[in-house]
């Protein structure tokens, strides 16, 4: 509960967050009620293709959300996070990739940081952007002497991310350090050259010389990896793999409706299926979140783990073959680099190939199968008898 309870303490103390945009669409849980527009989504898919082409810059998108609100109303239920992140992910991918990862920052800066460090972030949430980046370099971030060594590979959201939470060390010897990353001199935009979540500006951060002094340790060593936190939320990666298939499917629709053919009996046989099973996973996912997210998953941290992790490699799984079905139904114009659902699934693919898959289906796999009882007993959390 030290989670919630913190995060609601920060944001408590950050400027309130300006009137959202009206109308449509709703997120109402546990007394929060939050409005977002479809006009509003629909010009973050617009501006999504403009980022994607280097047209316009992700920072645009990013201060859409902190108008909205979204980046100083860190401390949010499950449900409506779980909402928020489809929602954003289903318009604008990277961007959602981006409030993910600001989002896991500051839950650990609250969860683990020390008064100063909680201080700081508070200091800089109304006005700056947070990331995780925990993939180090070459020469993997350290400290020696008064000074850092190494630094950061696949860092997104250089020239947008003010501060990110990294990681130094390994096992149970790693720690966490906030740090200002804010200094141009150090992105290397140029070293990201995968053909996905190219908007995200992505790269390599170079620490090299910055003083020891600019770390702001976070935690203990090895409490990174304390659950329900650690694997235990990956469920939000697995909210925005589902906002990303929603998104490509419903691009895909879109198309096809243009051309007069999305009635057709075979295309509604390849992407009906598909929608069908992602819809069904956002019970699954919502699920995850719930229990990661609350009392159960502070009693029963592995339960939250498998479930989580099941979401993730659930969604993955439904947007791989939502994927190959997109390909099948727009055929040879999905590959035109314009394409709105070959963006998408560019960025989508590149999204998907999250760390640690086999790892994380071993884990979950285990648990799930060697559960003493019936497996009936899989399908509630200990929220009452049948």
């Amino acid at each position: 509960m030290r989670l919630m309870t913190a995060s609601i303490s920060l944001c408590s103390r950050i400027a309130a967050s300006p009137s959202p945009p009206t109308t449509s669409v709703g997120e109402k849980s546990a007394g929060v009620f939050k409005v977002t527009s479809e006009q509003w989504l629909a010009d973050l898919a617009t501006a999504a293709a403009r980022e994607d082409l280097g047209q316009s810059h992700i920072a645009h998108s990013v201060e859409a959300l902190r108008e909205a609100g979204y980046i100083a109303a860190c401390a949010l239920p499950a449900k409506v996070l779980f909402r928020r992140l489809v929602m954003i992910s289903q318009a604008n991918l990277p961007l959602a990739r981006l409030y993910e990862g600001h989002v896991n920052a500051v839950r650990l800066v609250t969860t683990l940081g020390d008064a100063r460090a909680r201080s700081a972030m508070g200091a800089q949430t109304a006005h700056g952007l947070f990331g995780v980046w925990g993939a180090d370099g070459a020469i993997p971030l350290a400290v020696e002497g008064d000074r850092i060594v190494g630094g950061k590979r696949f860092a997104s959201g250089l020239g947008t991310v003010g501060h990110a939470v990294v990681t130094l060390g390994q096992g149970e010897t790693m720690r966490l350090a906030l740090v200002d990353v804010s200094d141009p001199s150090r992105h290397r935009v140029d070293t990201w050259t995968k053909i996905g979540m190219r908007a995200t500006a992505s790269g390599d951060f170079d620490a090299a010389g910055m003083p020891a002094s600019a770390l702001r340790w976070i935690g203990k060593p090895g409490q990174y990896f304390d659950e329900p936190s650690f694997i235990g939320g990956v469920w939000r990666i697995a909210a925005v793999q589902l906002g990303g298939t929603l998104g490509l499917l419903h691009a895909a629709a879109g198309q096809l409706a243009e051309l007069g053919r999305l009635g057709a009996e075979q295309q509604v046989a390849r992407l009906a299926p598909v929608l069908t099973r992602a819809l069904a996973a956002g019970a699954f996912t919502e699920r995850a979140a719930l229990v990661a997210e609350g009392p159960v998953g502070i009693a029963d941290p592995e339960r939250a783990v498998s479930l989580s992790a099941q979401a993730r490699l659930l969604t993955e799984e439904i947007g791989q073959d939502a994927i190959a079905a997109v390909e099948r139904s727009i055929g040879l114009q999905h590959f035109d680099e314009a394409a709105p659902t070959g963006r998408i699934a560019r960025d989508l693919a590149t999204y998907m190939r999250q760390a640690a898959r086999d790892a994380l289906l071993q884990r979950a796999g285990t648990w799930a199968l060697q559960h003493q009882g019936p497996y009936s007993a899989l399908l509630w959390d200990g929220d009452g008898d049948a």
